[in-house]
């Protein structure tokens, strides 16, 4: 019997355990591991501080996708002992030997790696909406908040859906534009990056979407630590931003269980090849998903369409042949701009965001780097396309790799 175990249940470990179980032979062993039995729909904490979502949007039982004939277990993990292959769990004491080891164990907020950020006005004057804790918290304060200076800062790269935090800008302009305050409200994104969009395409044709909303940008601003009493922010220059509520997304980490078995880099990402999510000291361990330290974005479609290539190459890998694809990092994000718009990105490794149409060149019903109601009634609609077939390994009518079908290349 051979042994294969999965280890984390977010979007690409269920996505993988539903795909090979389908896939493998019946004398192959699964094992997904994962220390919560809830799963959650991730993407949906960018609309619970606005009313758009609530909890029970995006929460369900991990059991409901986990495949018959895949044994899921409920435990932090301990240790990976690739030399030994087996990994340790930290309930019962239980080992898990493996022949084939794959590593999801995603990407988390780590407030505490910031001085200030998560002392004393944690959820007070200071929030986040990473996790679900963060977003509800946000949603009862931003009902009795009566306006002042709303900044949002980026600690440092790479995050977790990068378009998040401009989302959250442009929802936020909406919002309280429909409570009548906006007048009352200053909207600030400090970023470490040059801008708020970096791409020079993409740049060129969004540039005067923050100003037409009032949103100032303070670029290239590296946080060193808050000052949560005088309610500002301090670079690593001394340059400050004053805020009356800080929404941060904290510095991201992979999972300290990766920092523990000496397999990550210095933020606990998990080093393989880009284009196969082989390890290169450890032809039997694989990582996919945001645990992976991959060129590109740490996103969901990433997974999707990653999981998508891995799954087929799997098959061959271990029969001992060539693997059928090579992943270009293609991932494709609905942004959403308020006022029941949003635009869409679609890009690799190689190509940046282009306009154009997408999924069918000419026709959509998507548009690229183009605000239209059809991209957020996408994002929304993507929310039952999650719970009932991505998450299950079902086929979705979209290639895994990027076409450039549909997108202008001179603009």
């Amino acid at each position: 019997m051979k042994q294969l175990v999965i280890l984390g249940a977010g979007t690409a470990g269920t996505m993988v355990a539903n795909r090979l179980r389908r896939t493998l032979a019946d004398d192959w062993r699964i094992t997904l591991v994962d220390q919560s039995e809830t799963h959650y729909y991730q993407p949906g904490f960018l609309f619970i501080p606005f009313g758009i979502y609530s909890q029970r949007d995006v929460v369900k039982p991990e059991r409901d996708f986990v495949p018959p004939g895949v044994e899921f277990v409920v435990s932090p993990i301990e240790l990976i002992e690739p030399e030994r292959r087996r990994v340790r769990l930290s309930k019962d004491g239980r080992s898990l030997d493996y022949d084939f080891l794959v590593i999801a164990t995603g990407t988390h907020i780590r407030p505490d790696q910031t001085p200030g950020l998560a002392e004393h006005e944690w959820r007070r004057s200071i929030f986040d909406f990473y996790t679900l804790e963060g977003a509800v918290a946000l949603a009862k304060h931003l009902r009795i908040w009566k306006g002042g200076r709303l900044v949002v800062n980026v600690v440092d790269n790479p995050i977790k859906c990068p378009v998040a935090p401009l989302e959250f800008l442009m929802l936020a302009d909406w919002f309280f534009r429909e409570r009548g305050m906006r007048d009352r409200v200053e909207l600030i994104y400090a970023t470490p990056l040059s801008g708020a969009f970096t791409k020079p395409i993409a740049a060129k044709h969004l540039s005067n979407l923050l100003q037409e909303k009032e949103i100032q940008v303070v670029p290239d601003f590296m946080v060193e630590r808050v000052d949560p009493d005088a309610k500002k922010l301090i670079s690593y220059d001394e340059q400050e931003v004053a805020y009356d509520l800080l929404v941060s997304v904290p510095l991201n980490m992979g999972a300290e269980v990766i920092a523990r078995s000496g397999l990550g880099d210095s933020l606990n990402y998990v080093a393989v090849d880009k284009h196969t999510f082989v390890s290169p000291k450890y032809p039997e361990i694989f990582a996919l998903g945001d645990a992976a330290a991959l060129p590109t974005s740490k996103a969901g479609s990433v997974a999707h369409f990653a999981v998508e290539c891995f799954a087929e190459n799997f098959v061959h890998y271990v029969e001992g042949l060539e693997m059928p694809h090579k992943f270009d990092g293609h991932a494709n994000c609905f942004i959403e701009s308020g006022f029941g718009k949003a635009l869409l990105i679609d890009f690799n490794y190689d190509v940046e965001p282009l306009p154009g149409h997408y999924p069918l060149p000419g026709i959509g019903p998507l548009t690229l780097l183009k605000e239209s109601e059809a991209n957020h009634w996408g994002k929304l609609m993507f929310r039952w396309v999650y719970w009932h077939v991505l998450l299950k390994g079902r086929p979705l009518p979209l290639p895994a790799l990027m076409s450039m079908a549909g997108k202008w290349q001179h603009n």
